[in-house]
């Protein structure tokens, strides 16, 4: 599935990854993610879940999006199935010369709209403390304070969830 959008005379293509078309794409994108994240993400696998990649993200419980602006890698997002009814948005990165295009806040739409038609009830997601526009971005959709659902050592983190029925249901 891809979808386009025209904006400030860019062409943005959001894509489903599936198979191993433009996995690579997805992995470099995953590998600035942490890059520029500043911690060791050795507490969440992260080794082991870029070299399996596309892995927990796979369908049919999950699923990798990539965001490219006229034709090059921009951004990513990606979900996968932590219990029944329940997943987990991990991973969205927008590159430092894409911010600002809405990218991020498509990414999460589309993703909200994959975690739909699987049929999840509920989206969750952790966030670093320093990490402060994604939590304003997160709270404009709706997600609220949770209990840590997952270890997560950095101080400071936040746990979020997002009831996706109450999501549809407000925006129509």
């Amino acid at each position: 599935m891809t979808t386009t959008v025209d904006y400030q005379n860019h062409v943005i293509d959001f894509k489903i990854i599936t198979g191993l078309d433009r996995l690579e794409e997805v992995k470099q994108l995953f590998l600035e993610y942490s890059q520029s994240l500043d911690i060791d993400l050795a507490f969440q696998d992260f080794e082991t879940e870029f070299k399996t990649l596309p892995g927990k993200y796979a369908p049919p419980d999950g699923a990798l999006i990539l965001a490219l602006v006229d034709g090059r890698e921009a951004g990513c997002i990606a979900f996968r199935k932590i219990s029944e009814g329940i997943c987990e948005m991990k991973r969205l990165y927008v590159r430092d010369e894409y911010r600002c295009l809405g990218i991020g806040k498509k990414l999460i739409t589309i993703m909200l709209e994959e975690a739909k038609k699987i049929g999840y009830q509920y989206v969750r997601l952790d966030t670093l403390p320093t990490m402060k526009m994604a939590q304003a971005l997160y709270m404009k959709f709706g997600f609220y304070d949770i209990e840590p659902y997952v270890y997560n050592p950095i101080k400071g983190t936040r746990f979020m969830e997002l009831k996706l029925r109450a999501y549809f249901d407000y925006i129509g």
